[in-house]
């Protein structure tokens, strides 16, 4: 079973990857608009202010839970108004809405203020932050899911060369549930809130 969870993520990483090698477009052919109707959707990011705007759009689509596994809530992307925003508007409209974190490398987080940490604080029957536990592998890759259907991905979280994708289920799905397993396998996080009480 586990081979075959490999396999799905790999054909999902190789869907991504080979995303920027894909047609940008098929100008021209009066049948190339309906051709290409399922890569519409996908975006290749190469910049931060293509992340940036990525991850604030694939949010602000979110319905009742956005998953975001990242080393250290890179301020860049994530302690930012604009995204705060989102998030806040998000959690205090939707019943039930949920914003999940996982963090890869939390020790920088404990060390800097972010007021993503403190929007967590006093929300946090809405926002649960969690530390990837020591038995799972590190990951290099970050990625923030809205629901099961929309995504942001980088395979490298040192790097802003990543996708997007407002409306791919099946690759959403297949990085939410490794999401889920880590999630489950990580133990609820109460330091770093605690830790910024001081």
């Amino acid at each position: 079973m586990a081979i075959s969870g490999e396999l799905d993520l790999n054909g999902a990483l190789a869907q991504l990857a080979n995303a920027r090698y894909a047609p940008e477009s098929a100008n021209g052919a009066p049948g190339a608009a309906s051709s290409r109707q399922g890569a519409e959707t996908l975006t290749v990011l190469t910049s931060l202010a293509e992340v940036r705007a990525a991850v604030n759009e694939i949010a602000a689509t979110a319905q009742r839970l956005i998953s975001i596994y990242t080393p250290d809530l890179e301020p860049d992307l994530y302690d930012q108004t604009a995204f705060l925003d989102v998030i806040k508007h998000f959690v205090l409209t939707r019943s039930f809405s949920k914003v999940r974190v996982l963090l890869a490398e939390p020790t920088r987080v404990m060390r800097d203020s972010n007021r993503f940490v403190a929007m967590g604080r006093r929300l946090s029957s809405c926002i649960d932050i969690r530390y990837v536990a020591a038995q799972n592998p590190q990951r290099a890759s970050s990625y923030l899911i809205a629901d099961d259907r929309a995504i942001v991905y980088r395979m490298r979280a040192d790097t802003w060369d990543g996708v997007a994708d407002i409306n791919n289920p099946a690759v959403a799905r297949v990085y939410l549930q490794e999401f889920d397993q880590v999630w489950n396998a990580s133990a609820a996080e109460h330091g770093l809130r605690a830790a910024r009480r001081g």
